[in-house]
């Protein structure tokens, strides 16, 4: 399962090719969507590292499993790593809960409490823009505390895989579940539109979201991680 691709297909970047890599315009939206990907392993990191700056943008490149040996050459040059991060994967089935999904509602848009949710967790409008470029199917979900909008994520499926982004609970409502009960109306709806898997991508560094999805019973089934051209 190549879940780099179901993570490009469902939290896209503004991309070209070229000269054997696969260049994403930076925004504010983070590393995943302005950072740089080896397409051809005899690629020359350096004529990537031209590419960018003539965008505009510091040399950004993610390093995935299997690609030591970028990761080696760009440390020769000084680059400096950061953001080591995970892509974990549960069955959806395992996942789902029967009736998790009544106090999850489902929206084609985001709505305007889901907006002020993600603005108060840093996440603004350019991942919103980001969202908006995810392949189908795709949908918006909103947690409540109660009668109250406390949590919301972003969904999107690819294949055999749906992925989970964007997941925010508002501080009020945090300790309560409701990152349990929005991760389990994700797998009833990545069951109903194809997925056996749900997945997500998170920082080795988020230990309460590690634990969480541990928890849950997912399970990791890729590393990556980034290289920076030093300022």
């Amino acid at each position: 399962m190549d879940y780099f691709s179901t993570l490009a297909a469902t939290w896209p970047g503004v991309t070209e090719s070229r000269e054997g890599w696969t260049l994403r315009r930076a925004t504010d939206a983070g590393n995943r969507v302005s950072s740089a990907t080896r397409e051809d392993a005899r690629a020359d990191p350096e004529a990537a590292a031209r590419a960018m700056r003539a965008m505009g943008q510091p040399p950004l490149f993610m390093i995935r499993d299997g690609e030591e040996d970028l990761d080696s050459a760009l440390g020769a040059l000084g680059y400096l790593p950061e953001d080591p991060s995970v892509i974990l994967a549960a069955p959806a089935a395992q996942l789902r809960i029967e009736g998790a999904e009544r106090a999850v509602i489902r929206c084609d848009a985001p709505l305007a409490r889901m907006r002020e949710i993600w603005r108060e967790n840093d996440i603004g409008a350019a991942r919103l823009e980001v969202m908006e470029r995810a392949s189908e199917p795709r949908t918006f979900l909103l947690a409540r505390d109660g009668d109250r909008p406390a949590g919301c994520a972003f969904l999107a499926a690819a294949g055999d895989v749906a992925m989970i982004h964007a997941l925010a609970i508002a501080p009020f409502a945090r300790r309560k579940g409701l990152g349990t009960r929005a991760t389990r109306a994700a797998a009833a709806w990545a069951l109903e539109n194809g997925a056996a898997e749900l997945a997500l991508a998170v920082r080795e560094d988020n230990a309460a979201a590690l634990e969480l999805y541990s928890r849950l019973g997912f399970e990791t089934r890729a590393r990556y991680r980034y290289r920076r051209a030093p300022s």
